[in-house]
């Protein structure tokens, strides 16, 4: 396994519409990032989309990475308009073992027989570059789903973005997606949270934390994908609260950022 960081570390620097920084976070800057915490795997998704660069700017991502000997693995959202191809082409270019993808996009919902009519055609494509798809928990599809839809595309290079919390919106908790879909991961993504009450008592509240103060048993989590026989690169993500102001929220996402590094090294070395 190895440590990194996404630009959903840094969700709030990348920029959220409605609470845009007056400097956005670039990709090199989600590189200097890396260098500044010590990690070497940067994962750039689908909030500092890739295919939005030019090809000169894809080669002097792929060379700035390469110098800083800092694996790249890109992601996206959405599988329509052969999204998943223009990605591929971008895995294969900047060297990444994965392209991670959330199904559904803002107006498009599939259902899983249309996930595996669109997928399926194209799996062999990623066979043949050698690149993993790395479909990522979400609360669209429950877990059960998830590992249906990876077995029938039936591929070693099908897989899946394990995220410890996503799935609550799907109602599967954190045990319940390592154990249906540990087996199964090609990428992991770890985040804090916690659930506490609603101050009228009517309810609960999942609020995202540094990984340290989270309610996440990071040794039975990291155990038990180990023993799935899984050696997958971790990649850090936050839910970072919003507070007084952007500005300051993004001073609490740094702090959690270096916090949360810190102690993951006590599970994860390089």
């Amino acid at each position: 396994m190895k440590l990194g960081i996404s630009s959903y570390t840094f969700t709030w620097a990348v920029g959220i519409p409605g609470y845009y920084p007056q400097h956005k976070m670039g990709v090199m800057e989600l590189l200097d990032k890396a260098v500044e915490l010590g990690v070497h795997v940067v994962q750039i998704a689908d909030n500092l989309p890739l295919d939005r660069l030019s090809d000169s700017e894809i080669d002097s991502l792929a060379k700035f990475a390469s110098g800083l000997k800092i694996t790249i693995e890109v992601g996206t959202r959405g599988i329509l308009n052969n999204n998943l191809l223009t990605y591929l082409r971008l895995a294969e270019r900047l060297n990444s073992p994965i392209v991670r993808v959330v199904l559904d996009s803002l107006d498009y919902h599939p259902s899983e027989d249309e996930v595996i009519s669109i997928i399926k055609p194209i799996i062999p494509e990623f066979e043949r570059s050698r690149i993993s798809l790395a479909i990522e928990n979400y609360e669209t599809f429950n877990v059960k789903t998830l590992k249906r839809i990876v077995h029938r595309l039936d591929s070693e290079y099908a897989g899946i973005c394990l995220d410890n919390a996503n799935s609550f919106g799907s109602m599967d908790d954190t045990k319940t997606v390592v154990e249906e879909l540990g087996h199964l991961a090609v990428d992991i993504h770890v985040k804090g949270f916690k659930i506490y009450r609603a101050n009228q008592n009517m309810g609960f509240i999942i609020e995202g934390t540094s990984i340290d103060k989270g309610l996440l048993d990071l040794a039975w989590f990291f155990g038990r994908i180990s023993e799935n026989g899984r050696d997958c690169n971790v990649i850090l993500e936050q839910w970072t609260p919003f507070e007084n102001d952007v500005y300051t929220t993004i001073e609490k996402e740094n702090s959690w950022a270096k916090t949360s590094i810190e102690y993951l090294r006590k599970f994860i070395k390089t």
